[in-house]
């Protein structure tokens, strides 16, 4: 176990009350917050997001990604559903941070897709390490989730550490015009799962 449970405390939201549960790595003292919503203690499979965090998508409105469209698309169908999880993972820009994020965005300005624009960087394409958030979902009490999510990656790391994922639920939302590149470097490099609409826009 990579981390432990720090507190909790109410978080009300456009689409309704969550409980925001705070995590932190034992080894390095960073913290993640779980966002709770309903009775998530009843054994059976609960709808989960595993949302890595993104200050420009989540934060600062960005067109250069899905992230901010995402966040907002799992919290209201958690809240519809009645019950659900959204790990907020904090590990920005595939855990390169912030700073080399934007290094990276300068890249892509010039013509690079994100994955070279993190390897000309000195980065793997995908740093992140979400074996952490199957410790806060143990932590949580929770065994068994319908994923929210459209990198398969995410199934295979959560389910190596022990989560059992019972279903894969699509999350496509946020295309546009200035994130078309993107995603489709999403699904031809790194593997994401997307029914993609090039010129839609």
């Amino acid at each position: 176990m990579q981390l432990k449970r720090v507190a909790q405390a109410k978080l009300p939201t456009p689409w309704g009350c969550f409980t925001i549960v705070g995590f932190e790595e034992i080894a390095t003292g960073k913290d993640h917050v779980a966002l709770v919503f309903g009775d998530v203690n009843d054994q059976t499979s609960i709808l989960t997001r595993v949302h890595s965090e993104c200050l420009t998508g989540d934060a600062l409105f960005s067109l250069r990604c899905d992230c901010g469209f995402q966040l907002e698309a799992a919290l209201k169908q958690i809240a519809k559903e009645g019950k659900g999880i959204l790990i907020y993972h904090r590990q920005e820009g595939r855990n390169i941070g912030l700073l080399n994020k934007i290094r990276a965005y300068a890249l892509q300005d010039q013509g690079l897709d994100t994955v070279e624009a993190n390897e000309q960087l000195g980065f793997a394409p995908d740093e992140r390490d979400f074996t952490l958030c199957a410790d806060m979902l143990t932590l949580l009490g929770v065994s068994q989730i319908r994923l929210l999510t459209n990198n398969p990656e995410k199934i295979k790391v959560l389910e190596q550490a022990g989560i059992k994922v019972t279903e894969r639920v699509p999350l496509e939302v946020g295309e546009n015009a200035n994130n078309e590149h993107y995603l489709a470097t999403k699904a031809n490099k790194l593997g994401h799962l997307l029914h993609l609409h090039p010129g839609n826009h």
